[in-house]
């Protein structure tokens, strides 16, 4: 999501926030099984700025869950496979926001790996995020901003792809547009548009997509698909929710 306002969050806020569907049935490479659209637990809520119905998905574990406004997570879930990958980040702390589920880890230490190797530099900003993270962080931006506003750049707790540990921000070497607009057509965000797909990843808030993700245009937001399913989404200028065939943002 948007790059994140430190200046009135409290500092136990702050230490947690640095602390760190139908399927394509090609998603393969030994993902576990996808959730059809029948499967999904239809325990509802309600979504604060369109009052719509929010939908849990039943299997948040697998690999191309949709995650978005009108999909979330189960309250209590996290993920039991996070590890810290082995790349830079914008910040020396040893935190919850490093981390990543085993697969996205591996396969960001690969796309680091061949960024350098063409001569681009990257660092990671932020990468899993708790459930209690972004309810504190959610919370305090309705509370500067109120709630319609506050939604239109930070997911309501449970619907932050930041929570599957499948999510990484991440910017160009010298640290700078961390999370912000400025961020697009450098040369890093180029790089990853043209080359993420062979590492598994999309730009999982593509631009001209706001009604579909319910998001504006990060390149900084990589979301870690699996190759196959990254080189079509991205071979064929298409949402995840394009791809799966589960349009239901319409912001």
């Amino acid at each position: 999501m948007r790059k994140i306002r430190l200046l009135m969050i409290p500092m136990v806020l702050l230490a947690a926030v640095l602390g760190g569907c139908s399927l394509r049935q090609h998603f393969v490479e030994n993902q576990p099984s996808a959730p059809s659209k029948n499967s999904i637990n239809l325990e509802k809520s309600k979504d604060p700025g369109n009052k719509k119905l929010v939908e849990v998905v039943s299997n948040p574990s697998a690999i191309p869950v949709l995650v978005n406004k009108y999909n979330k997570l189960p309250d209590r879930y996290k993920p039991s496979d996070l590890v810290d990958p082995d790349i830079p980040f914008i910040f020396n702390e040893k935190v919850e926001k490093r981390k990543l589920r085993v697969k996205a880890a591996r396969a960001i230490e690969k796309l680091f790996s061949g960024a350098k190797q063409d001569g681009i530099s990257l660092l990671g900003v932020s990468a899993y995020r708790s459930h209690a993270a972004q309810t504190a962080l959610f919370n305090h931006y309705v509370s500067v901003d109120g709630v319609k506003e506050a939604m239109a750049y930070s997911a309501v707790p449970g619907t932050s792809e930041h929570e599957t540990g499948l999510a990484i921000d991440v910017t160009g070497g010298d640290g700078k547009c961390a999370a912000e607009d400025c961020f697009a057509g450098t040369v890093p965000a180029k790089w990853l548009e043209k080359h993420a797909a062979e590492y598994g990843f999309i730009i999982r808030y593509p631009k001209g997509k706001k009604n579909i993700t319910g998001y504006q245009y990060e390149p900084w937001h990589l979301r870690y698909v699996g190759k196959t399913a990254a080189k079509e989404i991205t071979t064929q200028k298409l949402t995840l929710e394009e791809y799966l065939q589960t349009i239901q943002v319409n912001n």
